[in-house]
């Protein structure tokens, strides 16, 4: 063999591991968005993917090759550089959210493979009939084309697949419906919002647990597959009550597993500016947030949160309905009175319905406030003993990256909410930050995301409250910069306070040289990697 033969077939093993590794991030973005092509598109116009300085520098390599007049030695040297910057980049890529290897994430790849084997086969066959270092040649342009195209491959896959995929849904659905036709007094208890839904789910669940044996749907398993597979591989027999978490990105999800569980008791956390990139508006928000309790059978109960206009302007009629509310108490069955916050938490006391029930909490803020009063609604109405429900509040621990408490040992206060950032729960975050004042505040955020076409007013109004509550300002990459550094500077902050960086570590780094100790660090917000 050749030197020229062997770095011809260096290129195209170099070339195939690049390719493989590409269609893993495919298939990884794909996944995050709930592997619907639609979604997957809208994530490849508002991220900037298809025109990258590497995948520019690809297509230009590829159209290189692709010229007969151009020596196919350069074209080999050209792939073999791309081809290592490529597969170096991506084999060292780190994930926030890393691909999960499911069963149809190996479907999916293994036909993704299929559909590439099949055509660098064809490629091979005919080349070979030239010779060996013309076809090295042309399964390396073809791998560096597929490269270009992975989006077009992955997107390929998944719509062959569909009708399987349809199936064995179908079968899976069929499974979990009869599972809960075997258990008629399975007390089920859907929750859903915009923001709080996660937390509200697991204050529930600690406090129920005290009397009876309860279920939750893990993680955010908030999906109706998510509520499928919580049901074929986790309910048991004796299971008394169980608490479904109801996530939706469009109209008819929470109906979709509202068909399936058939809730007697629905909570709603809140109604806000979340989505609006698949929801358009706030309508169409409320209307599919309430999809969950329009379900609910006359003689359940829904439990509705009035701090957001878009719950509170929603008649219920129905069902009987408990509306609660810490700040918009009007028409409020629940309230919550004598709100203090301290260092061991927060306690305050719980007034509705001719009670009052004086709780103590770790938790801190006051949607954790309002989270707790929902479940303690339900408590009640599942008749929960005062004493069990006030000792199981006292023990609740913090949901983690949910305005999450921890203080390092060099006497730094660390608030973590980092999960989900959104328009009321930010704000609420900087209220808390706002209440540590024994060294400096400083923030560190990347801005909201899925906001629609106030992204701009609503990243801008943050950085106006971050200004009123933080000292130092760090934000995070380029998707929400402007927006947010226009704020703060409206808000009144210095310009030598507010530090943009690219990236959360480069944020470490700058943190590290300005905190000190009796310093409080709001990490607000986390976005995945569908968002730079």
């Amino acid at each position: 063999m050749s030197i020229l033969s062997g770095i011809m077939f260096v290129t195209a093993l170099l070339a195939f591991m690049h390719l493989f590794y590409e269609y893993k991030r495919a298939l990884m973005m794909l996944q995050q968005n709930s592997y619907r092509n639609e979604r997957y598109m809208r994530w490849l116009r508002a991220s900037g993917d298809t025109t990258s300085f590497i995948r520019i520098f690809a297509m230009m390599v590829m159209f290189v090759s692709l010229i007969s007049v151009i020596p196919a030695k350069l074209s080999v040297y050209l792939i073999l550089l791309l081809s290592a910057i490529g597969f170096g980049k991506l084999f060292t890529a780190k994930y926030k959210k890393p691909l999960v290897f499911t069963k149809r994430v190996w479907r999916i790849f293994s036909v993704m493979l299929g559909l590439t084997v099949l055509g660098l086969g064809a490629l091979g066959w005919y080349a070979s009939r030239v010779s060996f270092e013309h076809m090295l040649f042309v399964e390396s342009v073809g791998m560096l084309v597929l490269y270009v195209g992975s989006h077009v491959v992955v997107l390929a896959a998944n719509t062959l697949l569909a009708p399987v995929e349809k199936a064995i849904n179908k079968k899976f659905y069929n499974e979990a419906a009869y599972i809960l036709s075997q258990m008629p007094g399975l007390k089920i208890v859907g929750i859903t919002g915009s923001y709080g839904k996660t937390s509200t789910k697991h204050y529930l669940h600690r406090i129920l647990s005290e009397k009876y044996d309860v279920l939750m749907t893990p993680g955010s398993y908030n999906t109706t597959l998510g509520v499928i597979r919580t049901i074929r591989e986790y309910l048991k027999p004796y299971n008394q009550v169980f608490i479904v978490e109801m996530g939706a990105k469009q109209k008819g999800d929470i109906k979709e597993i509202c068909d399936l569980v058939h809730p007697s008791m629905g909570i709603v956390t809140a109604v806000g500016e979340q989505h609006l990139e698949s929801f358009k508006s706030i309508e169409n928000v409320q209307s599919t947030k309430f999809e969950l309790i329009d379900a609910l059978p006359a003689n359940g109960l829904a439990v509705v949160n009035d701090d957001f206009e878009y719950v509170a302007n929603r008649e219920v009629e129905n069902v009987e309905c408990q509306r609660y509310a810490v700040n918009a108490t009007k028409n409020a069955s629940y309230t919550a009175k004598d709100i203090v916050y301290d260092e061991t938490g927060t306690s305050f006391t719980v007034v509705g319905n001719g009670r009052e029930l004086a709780l103590h909490t770790r938790l801190v803020g006051e949607c954790n406030i309002s989270n707790l009063i929902a479940a303690v609604i339900i408590a009640l109405r599942l008749e929960v003993p005062e004493e069990k429900i006030r000792y199981a509040v006292e023990k609740i621990e913090q949901v983690e990256h949910r305005l999450n408490l921890k203080r390092t040992a060099g006497g730094v206060t660390i608030i973590d909410d980092a999960f989900n950032s959104n328009p009321t729960g930010s704000h609420m975050a900087m209220d808390v930050l706002a209440r540590f004042n024994r060294g400096q505040r400083i923030v560190i955020t990347p801005g909201m995301i899925e906001l629609g076409e106030k992204q701009y007013e609503l990243n801008e109004s943050l950085g106006r409250k971050i200004a009123q509550c933080a000292d130092v300002a760090i934000i995070v990459g380029e998707y929400n910069r402007e927006a947010l550094v226009a704020g703060v500077v409206e808000g009144g902050m210095a310009r030598e306070q507010i530090k943009p960086v690219a990236s959360f570590n480069e944020a470490q780094q700058v943190l590290s040289t300005i905190v000190k100790a009796g310093d409080t660090v709001l990490y607000e917000n986390d976005l995945p990697d569908t968002f730079k």
